[in-house]
């Protein structure tokens, strides 16, 4: 089993991020609806860890906060069979686990031993403080996962974790998996933030789950490539939508899709392990 820790950037690379924190969008097409932002530059690798970090804040041109408003960061975290990652904290962050095959094997000393796959969600809402291991056997699969992290509505919470199993999937259908808290999904984040997945077949079509009323819409292409609103997005690309007419999608083979909509004035505690304001003030 190969231990890592588990680190979100170097000092050089935290002292480079404050000095060019101007010139870091990765924006790569700006219509006056869609902020489309390639695959990430911005990679950790740690061994058999990987991490590919998508920082929405950045498919602004001229962003001033790597997060956009209570939604930090989305980890594509890469695990190998064997890898395992170390115990270690989180403060001030909501972390959810979406796990569209194989599995993340994650112990803490609350629960003890958890197995999030492709049936069960995990969130973690770390508060003041929460202490966990993940790891992948020998024997399990190959790894790629999503760690979103949700800024809080305010800081030093009280702890503690969320797990069960998602509501079931249906091809072509938006799924609604996490929300503000009080709402109507079956797990919920302590901010104004909701979470869909989707499985497209290649062909179909389909409007972005409609956001509130002065909310925005971020999405991810887990796998595959559609057309939104006549725009492409392949594997990896992100769009931020920040208009109010519904966006479809067109599955140009067959994809996943997750989608956030977020309240960008929402009230949002920025000391966590991970959401804190700038890049060169996180640690994880």
């Amino acid at each position: 089993m190969r231990k890592v820790a588990c680190r979100y950037s170097s000092q050089a690379e935290d002292q480079r991020s404050q000095r060019d924190s101007k010139t870091m969008s990765t924006a790569e097409l700006i219509t006056s609806e869609i902020f489309k932002a390639p695959r990430t530059r911005i990679i950790r690798s740690q061994g058999s860890f990987t991490m590919h970090l998508n920082l929405p804040g950045f498919n602004l041109p001229e962003p001033d906060d790597h997060g956009y408003g209570p939604l930090a960061l989305i980890v594509e975290s890469i695990l190998e069979p064997g890898t395992h990652i170390r115990l270690h904290e989180h403060t001030n962050d909501e972390i959810i686990s979406w796990v569209p095959g194989g599995v993340m094997r994650h112990t803490d000393m609350t629960v003890g031993e958890l197995v999030v796959d492709d049936r069960h969600l995990m969130v973690m809402n770390a508060g003041a403080g929460f202490w966990h291991e993940e790891r992948v056997l020998p024997s399990d699969p190959y790894l790629r996962m999503l760690q979103i992290f949700v800024r809080p509505r305010a800081a030093d919470l009280k702890p503690g974790i969320q797990f069960g199993e998602m509501p079931e999937a249906r091809l072509n259908e938006w799924r609604y998996l996490f929300g503000p808290e009080n709402s109507d999904a079956p797990f919920f984040v302590r901010n104004d933030a909701k979470f869909h997945d989707i499985r497209l077949s290649q062909g179909s079509q389909t409007a972005l789950p409609a956001p509130p009323n002065g909310w925005d819409s971020y999405f991810y292409v887990f796998t595959g490539s559609v057309l939104a609103g006549g725009t492409p997005f392949t594997e990896a690309e992100t769009g931020l939508i920040r208009r109010p007419d519904p966006t479809v999608l067109t599955a140009l083979e067959d994809s996943v899709v997750v989608c956030f909509s977020i309240n960008p004035d929402a009230p949002a505690v920025r000391l966590g392990t991970v959401g804190r304001y700038r890049l060169s003030q996180a640690s994880y």
